[in-house]
């Protein structure tokens, strides 16, 4: 007997899948192996693409075959040609440019060889705002966490050259184009998640870390889709690695501020949104994985409906994190902000590697406009490690920290 499972939930995707007496599990054929995770509106045309579809406003639907073997991943707006055509991603780094009129499809290029990347790729996402496309590849293992490869990326195309503004894992990357002047790129690194943001005003990206919800999310396909969307109002929620923040899609002084963390949670969600006055989730939870999985018989992937409000009732805001994970840092030279607000309890593990004794200078910027104050100096003996715990009730936006001599440093904190 066989038996076919439709849209069978997998390590690696979506497909159609055999299952014998035996309970072996195999692909058919014809079969696109993938998951769909490309949701954009073109607005000058008035359709939707998903997945490879083309869905006009009357509900008549266009499939482009010649992308329908790929896993698509994003689809951004055109530099030069927004009024008809569109960037097309795959997750293994097909680059291609799609004509929303006649659906014909013409390869632009393999960003697996122009950015570099010999490893298992998964490129997770793309948008275009200010002359540019940014995408996001989330590439990591054992490999970069022990330091011996760094391919993940986050790289911008300005139409002719690609550049590399990132060689760690990104899985996500938005804005509001005009309305807020910024692109937001979220990663992570094995010291902390990573929150880059670019401001148009004065063209630069800068480097924001917050605090780990869990480590479970530290590999590239526990990482698979967290998102940044706009819900309810103009504001965004994000979801980063294990964390639901609120997110501002401005950038004042070209500095973000105002990032609240609002409750952890371990699930995978492939997106959320807000609909008829509802928060909609989207989990992409345990599932049997090809048999890789025997503990799991079936998927246990749906659709949570709640309220924004809701949020606040899931998991504690805790985490961990840091500016520095055995980092080789500068004299005087001053780490990335680190996220400090909206936390109970704090604590700080400084260490280093120096044959001398070290003074760590700790920063704090309580405005969130890039203006920093002393907050207290601690002396690190040679081989060393001074904790500190901060005060109940202690809070400012961002903390940074400065090393006194040139050493390998780590910096870290603990919330809960």
């Amino acid at each position: 007997m066989v038996t076919y499972l439709s849209n069978q939930t997998t390590g690696s995707g979506t497909g159609l899948y055999e299952i014998d007496e035996n309970l072996h599990i195999t692909k058919r054929p014809e079969s696109c192996d993938g998951t769909y995770a490309n949701r954009f509106v073109h607005t000058p045309t008035n359709q939707l693409i998903i997945g490879p579809h083309v869905i006009d406003a009357d509900r008549n639907v266009r499939t482009v075959n010649e992308l329908a073997k790929y896993r698509l991943t994003g689809v951004m707006t055109h530099l030069h040609d927004p009024e008809r055509l569109v960037y097309v991603l795959g997750m293994e780094g097909e680059f291609f440019e799609l004509d929303l009129l006649t659906l014909a499809v013409t390869k632009l290029d393999e960003l697996t060889e122009r950015l570099g990347i010999s490893r298992r790729v998964h490129f997770k996402a793309g948008y275009t705002a200010f002359g540019r496309v940014v995408v996001a590849n989330n590439t990591y293992g054992p490999e970069e966490f022990a330091g011996e490869a760094n391919e993940g990326r986050l790289a911008e195309w300005d139409g002719t050259e690609w550049r590399i503004i990132d060689r760690n894992p990104y899985v996500e990357v938005i804005g509001r184009g005009s309305f807020g002047k910024t692109i937001f790129a979220m990663g992570w690194d094995r010291a902390s998640a990573i929150l880059m943001v670019y401001t148009e005003n004065d063209g630069t990206w800068r480097r924001y870390r917050l605090p780990k919800a869990s480590h479970t999310y530290d590999h590239m396909w526990q990482t698979e889709w967290p998102r940044i969307r706009e819900t309810e109002h103009e504001r965004f929620l994000m979801d980063c690695h294990g964390m639901f923040y609120e997110l501002s899609p401005w950038a004042y002084g070209n500095h973000v501020w105002g990032i609240q963390p609002i409750a952890s949670h371990l699930w995978v969600h492939g997106d959320f949104c807000s609909f008829r006055g509802m928060l909609v989730l989207g989990a992409d939870n345990a599932s049997p994985a090809v048999g890789a999985n025997p503990l799991v018989g079936e998927p246990y992937s749906n659709l949570w409906f709640g309220k924004t409000d809701d949020l606040w009732n899931f998991g504690p805001r805790a985490g961990w994190g840091g500016p520095w994970w055995k980092t080789p840092v500068r004299a005087d030279e001053p780490s990335d902000p680190y996220l400090l607000t909206g936390f109970d309890r704090k604590s700080l593990h400084l260490t280093h590697d120096a044959s001398r004794g070290v003074t760590m200078h700790v920063d704090v910027d309580f405005l969130g406009d890039g203006t920093w104050h002393e907050y207290a100096t601690f002396d690190v003996p040679a081989g060393g490690y001074v904790p500190h715990e901060f005060p109940s009730g202690f809070s400012a936006h961002w903390l940074r920290v400065r090393a006194s001599h040139d050493c390998t440093a780590t910096a870290y904190l603990h919330y809960t």
